[in-house]
Parts: C-alpha cells; sequence; structure tokens
C-alpha cells in the first residue's frame, strides 16, 4: 500500500475530529506575537468558524493524531471494529500543519485529539510532544485544546497541562451504566478520577502563581468535557444532573453536549436516528440556566415533561415559567434580580439595564420593549407602571400563544 501524502491523512483525521464538540477557545490568558516574539496568537483574527463567549471569531485546526483506536466504543465511528480509512500523523507533521495554517492567516489555534495507538501513554505522550514542539522549538503563543487521555498516567496529563491553555477529559455518556455497556474498555471511576487530578492540578497552579510570579501556567483555560446525547436511554434530566455535578464536582469551565449521530456499520445495539438537533440545543439553554441565571439543577429538571425530556417547542426557561405561574407576574420596578432573571425573555444584560434604569425613574413597558427581543414573550410576566397582565399569565393556551411558529423553509424562496 502506497505511503498516505499528509494532504490525504488531514483530509481522514480533519473528517474524524468533528464529532468532538468541546472545542471553544475561550477563558485563556491573552498571548500574542506582536514585537517580534514567539509565533501565534490567542486573540487574532483568521478564517473563523465559531465565537468565544466574548463575541471573538474564532478558528482551530481540529483533527485526531491518529484515528486507529484499540477501543471498541459502540458509539464511535472510529472504534477498533470500524471499517473505516484509518490514518496516523507524526507529532512533527501536526506541529507543521499548525504553523503553516497559521502563517496563512487560517486558525489561531490547535485542538488535538487522538485514538488510542500501541496503549494510552504511548499515544499521550505523542499528544505531548506536539504541544513540546510547539510551544519550545516554535515559541508558538497561539491557542492549544489538548484532549487527555483518562487511562494514561497522570504525570503524562500533568504535562499537558503544562503545555496547554486548555486540557478536556470527555466522559463521554451521562451514565454509568451506558458507559459500561457502549463503552466496555472505559471506566467512569478512572475518567473522573482523571478529571480530580487535573482539578487538583489547576488549583496548585493557581496557589503558586499567587505566591511566585514565574510559576509556570498549567491550562489556564481549565477543563472541559463532553457527553453523547441520545447514544443511550438517559432523559435530559439525568444529563443535567449528571452536568452539575462535573460543575460542582471539578470546577469545569463547560460540559459540551453532543447529538448521537448514526454511524456507518453501526451496532446493533445503538439508536437507528439520531436525537433532533433542538434537543442538544435545550441541553445548551439549560446549562446556561445554571451557570448564569442562578437555575438550580432541580429547577431544570422541573421544567422537564413526564419522559424526563426539556419540550422541544419552547425553551426551558419559559417551560419553567409556565409550569411555576404562581411565581408571576413580578413588578420590574420592585423584584430581586433572581426574580427578574427567572421572566422568560429576559437575559442577564437586561436584567442588569433595567436595575440600572430603575434607580432614576419608574419603568414602562416600551422602556421593557427596548431591551428585549420579543416584549410579546416577556409581557405575560411582568408588572410595570402602565402595564398589568390581569388573566394573561393565567390562560390555559398561553404556552401556545408564546411558542415560536414553526414555519417549513422554502428552498427557492428569493
Amino acid at each position: 500500500m502506497a505511503a498516505q501524502t499528509v494532504l490525504q491523512k488531514l483530509e481522514i483525521l480533519a473528517d474524524a475530529a468533528k464529532y468532538d464538540a468541546s472545542c471553544a477557545s475561550s477563558g485563556t490568558a491573552k498571548k500574542n506575537s506582536l514585537g517580534g516574539k514567539g509565533i501565534g496568537s490567542t486573540e487574532g483574527m483568521g478564517i473563523c468558524h465559531a465565537y468565544a463567549p466574548d463575541g471573538r471569531c474564532i478558528s482551530l485546526l481540529k483533527i485526531l493524531l491518529t484515528n486507529h483506536c484499540v477501543f471498541d466504543c459502540h458509539y464511535c465511528v472510529n472504534r477498533k471494529s470500524s471499517n473505516v480509512a484509518r490514518a496516523r500523523f507524526t507529532p512533527q507533521e501536526v506541529v507543521d500543519l499548525t504553523l503553516a495554517f497559521y502563517r496563512r492567516n487560517y486558525i489561531e489555534g490547535l485542538f488535538l485529539s487522538s485514538g488510542i495507538v500501541k496503549n494510552s501513554n504511548h499515544t499521550m505522550e505523542q499528544i505531548v510532544e506536539v504541544a513540546r514542539i510547539l510551544r519550545e522549538e516554535h515559541d508558538f503563543r497561539g491557542y492549544i485544546h489538548l484532549k487527555t487521555i483518562p487511562e494514561a498516567d497522570a504525570e503524562i496529563v500533568h504535562q499537558a497541562g503544562l503545555y496547554a491553555d486548555r486540557v478536556s477529559i470527555n466522559v463521554e455518556l451521562p451514565t454509568d451504566s451506558g458507559l459500561t455497556r457502549l463503552a466496555p474498555d472505559k471506566d467512569a471511576r478512572q475518567i473522573e478520577g482523571a478529571m480530580g487530578k487535573v482539578k487538583a492540578d489547576l488549583v496548585e497552579a493557581k496557589d503558586a502563581r499567587k505566591r511566585f510570579k514565574h510559576a509556570p501556567r498549567f491550562a489556564p483555560a481549565g477543563q472541559s468535557t463532553q457527553m453523547i446525547v441520545g447514544a443511550d436511554a438517559a432523559t435530559d434530566a439525568d444529563i443535567v444532573g449528571k452536568a452539575s455535578r462535573l460543575y460542582d464536582n471539578f470546577r469545569l469551565r463547560r460540559v459540551y453536549y453532543s447529538a448521537f449521530s448514526p454511524i456507518p456499520d453501526a451496532s446493533a445495539v445503538l439508536p437507528l436516528k439520531r436525537p433532533p438537533l433542538i434537543r442538544e440545543h435545550r441541553l445548551y439553554q439549560s446549562d446556561w440556566l445554571m451557570r448564569f441565571y442562578g437555575y438550580k439543577p432541580a429547577d431544570v429538571m422541573q421544567a422537564t415533561e413526564a419522559d424526563g425530556n426539556l419540550p422541544l417547542d419552547i425553551d426551558p426557561k419559559l417551560a419553567w415559567a409556565l409550569k411555576f405561574r404562581e411565581a408571576f407576574p413580578v413588578d420590574v420596578n420592585r423584584a430581586s434580580k433572581e426574580q427578574l432573571l427567572r421572566v422568560p425573555g429576559l437575559g442577564v444584560k437586561a436584567v442588569g439595564k433595567i436595575l440600572a434604569s430603575r434607580r432614576h425613574r419608574a419603568l414602562r413597558l416600551d422602556d421593557v420593549a427596548l431591551l428585549t427581543q420579543s416584549i410579546t414573550k416577556v409581557r405575560p410576566f411582568i408588572v410595570t407602571v402602565d402595564w398589568r397582565p390581569i388573566t394573561l399569565t393565567d390562560r390555559a393556551d398561553l404556552r401556545s400563544l408564546l411558542a415560536p411558529k414553526s414555519e417549513q423553509l422554502e428552498l427557492f424562496a428569493a
């Protein structure tokens, strides 16, 4: 068989990496090569394909080191028994690609994951070597996210954190039973043990930076993880509960959700259809509510329907409000920040502006309308000096009135 070119490898391994959702570059320390020092930047602009939470448009070279794998996870297209084209980069080839793409202003950094080749330690050492060459030999100052392997020795994973801006370890599935059934080579306790060690390293590095100015940084953008949605029988309530425990126990920056996608030559234990993409979106919305709106996991679980899943036709914030109408309407001129954050249609910025504005004058409905995309969604849940919903809040058909209207898009519309 003829040796593969780098371009052929790139085609295979970039496509194989598309199933990993956890590649945002937010939260890292800002570095750049202004002044002629080093190569790369975590701030620059290129041909961008994603947005960071602060609004910056970012792009990363997102590839696998190899899609060869000794594991046989049922849901993974790169599993040992899968009949897919295989390829493998050397660490130097990944370095050369990263630098070449950066110099052409295509990317701002690297997201590197891998299948397990030979064994976990060998693969993790190869991943770390890529980051080492970039940082030490080329003074690369762009963003690096390394997907680490929980089965690898803790010291090798620690080395990854010394070179990377962010490290991540995938928990894969929301329940231990699902992981045992669909990924027999993985162990939930081992995964969480590895995440706990990374957390300890983060805490130790942060403390060292307070005491010693030049103490080495360790993954300044923290750690993240990913869960596959819809590959097993886990409900949204199960997933929300798992995400909350991960945030609390390991201080994660993000939990990413990836809707299961059917793969070629799939195992008989997998579902035949992928879950609706809107389900993944609702989970991200619920995640946002817990992180920025003061919702507890139990609050989000209360918004689920009888099957334990969040409704698909309305967002979880509205679903909660409709179930607990006794908490509304709230007076925008008197309500606490916590109460206002529960109002459907009001975001964190809008609530901040309401709190600031009402110090100077009483707010009218038109004032609130300027702060939201849909005053129709807000009206049933608030009181202003010139507006009171009267019976609107308690209408039996309120859900249908507020649910977004489904629309059939036209392929050839002007």
